[in-house]
Parts: structure tokens; C-alpha cells; sequence
């Protein structure tokens, strides 16, 4: 299930204009977006963007105001339509569906979450849960039962009753997060899902969709402007800048192997500690080799941040990786964790320092 790819997206420009379709070979042949719009007033909003995206897992796009990664999101359940290009669920294009399928495809495939939750104010919060199995035909029972079950699970026991007007922000998007869910749909967007949440409050969202992703292994497509974010909740990221790919990869291949100026700049701030795996800082352990006796195993794919904590749990200061059966991998010393959570800039800013 690891290598599933859930949704792949082949080749998909997006143009806004009237003559869309006519400027993509413009752009194919190297116009910019720029000069698109001066001399044809078009705009461009996507450009040739190709993702696999893993089932079971959770996608980040990520970029600022204006990159095209709501856009990019919003072509996955076709709220809007290429200019061309393909995406394509189960081999099946969702951009050649025809009105009947795709109506289909959105009540049973795929669910929404949005920035501004979107709940119906004139429904109490079981109702709008239960929204999504209405349109699907269930019964009023199951649509009350099903309802509940979400709203349980996301921490509004209790608030059944109430409308929407009546919660906090962040209790709104837990029944925004509940309405997707109760579906039971394979695909969940969520287009900046949290942030227009406080940052103690988006935190804690964070932390719950973590947790039914634990258990729930929903093909999850998150939108987001944030790195922090993007690195907490991204198995794989793509990030976009002016309707572009510029990197896709994991958090580590991001953080540690930027691709250009642009992403340096986003990671030069970001806290290596929360997202490099001890694995990958560690010292191999030669064939045979037996670790230090002081030493404390470390499961790989820790990050810098819990080992170092666990070692000064344990007063330790050496400690090796053990993989999934045990065996040693490598070993580990307090003083190299610390220098590898420093940013490079910080870290050849205070080794000139001691010259």
C-alpha cells in the first residue's frame, strides 16, 4: 500500500482567460507568465504539474498567496476545470467524467475541508455533519448515527445540538473535519484547512488530524502557505511558486537539500530538530561491531529532538540506532545532535567565531 499511488497528476496547465486552451501551447513554448499577461491577457495559474501522490498518506502543497496551490487542489474534485492535462484516480480521469460520474465521484470519493469551514449556519452541528450522507441517500437514522459517531470522534460531545455561530473557530473546523470524515470517502482535501485558526488552536487541529490519520490512512491533499505546518503534517510536499513545482519530497529531502534560493530561504528558519531522523545523522556501526556499553538504543526514524531528549532522560551522551528488529545501525553522540539541529548559517556563523 506504501507504493500506491492514489492520484496522479499529469502534464496540467490552467490558464484563466477565454481563450485558455490556445495559450497553453504559448506557454509550452516559453512565454512567461508575465508576458502572458501583457500581450494576451491571460493569466496564468498552472504550469505543466506532474505529482504522484501516495495513498494512505498525507500530500502538502505549500506556497505563498498566489502560487496556485488552491487552484491546484480545486482541479481534483473538478470545482475547476483545466486547460489541459490529465488527473487521474483509480485510472480514471477525473477531468473526462461526465456531470453523472462526477456527481458520483464527489458524494462517495472525495470529501472537502475549507479555509472558512463552510458549515450551513441554519443547521445545528449533527445536521451539518450529517449533510454529506444525506445528499447520498441515507436514511435518517444513519445519517444521525453516522453523524454522532464523527462528532465523537473529533471532541464535540455534547455540542450535537448547537449551531455553528455558537462554537469557537476551532470547534467549527472540527465539525468541518467531521463532515468530511462521515462520508467515508478515500480522498480528503483540505484547502488551508487551519489557518484561520489562532496558532494555539491550529496546533491542536494538527494534532487531531495526526491522530485519525494514525488509525483512518486517508489519502489526505493539504493545502497550506506555512512550512511549520507543511513539515509536521507532510509525508511527501510539493512546493509551488508562481503556478510552478520548484521541489517535491519528503521533509528531510527539503529541509536538508533545497532546491534553489527560494526554498533555502524558507528553511533557513525552520527547527532541524523536529524534522531530521536520527538515521540520517548517525555514524554506521562497522559489521559485527558492538555498541558502547554506556550506549541507549534509538529507534530509526526518531527525530533529533526526541533522541536528544531521551538521552538526557537517561543522563547519557552516546546513543545507537536500532531498525525495526533491534539490530544496531548506527551510533549517535549528544555533541553531534546538537551541531546537527543547528542551521547551516548559525552553525558557520559560531564556527568563524571560534577561529
Amino acid at each position: 500500500m506504501a507504493d500506491e499511488i492514489a492520484i496522479k497528476i499529469r502534464n496540467l496547465y490552467k490558464i484563466f482567460g477565454p481563450e485558455d486552451k490556445a495559450m497553453v501551447d504559448l506557454v509550452r513554448q516559453g512565454m512567461s507568465k508575465s508576458e502572458l499577461l501583457a500581450e494576451h491577457s491571460h493569466v496564468l495559474g498552472l504550469k505543466d504539474i506532474n505529482i504522484d501522490i501516495p495513498a494512505s498518506g498525507i500530500q502538502v502543497v505549500m506556497g505563498l498567496s498566489g502560487s496556485g496551490k488552491s487552484t491546484l487542489i480545486r482541479h481534483i474534485n473538478r470545482l475547476i476545470e483545466p486547460s489541459a492535462g490529465e488527473i487521474l484516480i483509480d485510472d480514471e480521469d477525473v477531468l473526462a467524467m461526465s456531470d453523472t460520474r462526477l456527481r458520483d465521484f464527489r458524494r462517495h470519493k472525495i470529501s472537502m475541508v475549507f479555509q472558512r469551514f463552510g458549515l450551513l449556519p441554519h443547521k445545528t452541528v449533527i445536521d451539518n455533519v450529517a449533510y454529506g450522507l444525506e445528499v447520498m441517500g441515507k436514511s435518517r437514522k444513519e445519517q444521525r448515527d453516522g453523524a454522532m459517531r464523527w462528532i465523537e470522534r473529533v471532541g464535540l460531545k455534547g455540542y450535537e445540538d448547537n449551531y455553528p455561530a455558537q462554537l469557537s473557530g476551532g470547534m467549527q473546523q472540527r465539525v468541518g473535519l467531521a463532515r468530511a470524515l462521515a462520508t467515508d470517502a478515500d480522498i480528503l482535501l483540505m484547502d488551508e484547512a487551519f489557518s484561520a485558526l489562532d496558532p494555539l488552536i491550529r496546533t491542536d487541529m494538527q494534532s487531531v488530524l495526526l491522530d485519525l490519520q494514525t488509525e483512518l490512512h486517508k489519502t489526505i491533499v493539504f493545502i497550506t502557505h506555512d512550512l511549520d505546518e507543511a513539515l509536521r503534517l507532510g509525508e511527501q510536499i510539493a512546493i509551488l511558486r508562481a503556478g510552478e513545482i520548484v521541489q517535491q519530497g519528503t521533509a528531510q529531502d527539503i529541509v536538508l537539500r533545497p532546491a534553489d534560493d527560494y526554498i533555502s530561504s524558507f528553511v533557513r528558519e525552520v527547527n532541524r530538530g523536529r524534522v531530521i531522523q536520527v538515521e540520517t545523522v548517525m555514524e554506521p556501526i562497522v559489521p559485527g561491531e558492538a555498541p558502547a556499553p554506556e550506549s541507549v538504543p534509538i529507534q530509526r526514524g526518531t527525530i533529533l529532538e526526541e533522541a536528544a531528549r531521551r538521552m538526557t532522560g537517561d543522563g547519557v551522551t552516546k546513543a545507537h540506532v536500532v531498525n525495526g528488529t533491534g539490530m544496531p545501525m548506527g551510533t549517535l553522540t549528544m555533541r553531534g545532535l546538537m551541531a546537527a539541529m543547528v542551521t547551516p548559517v548559525l552553525k558557520d556563523a559560531l564556527d568563524a567565531s571560534e577561529l
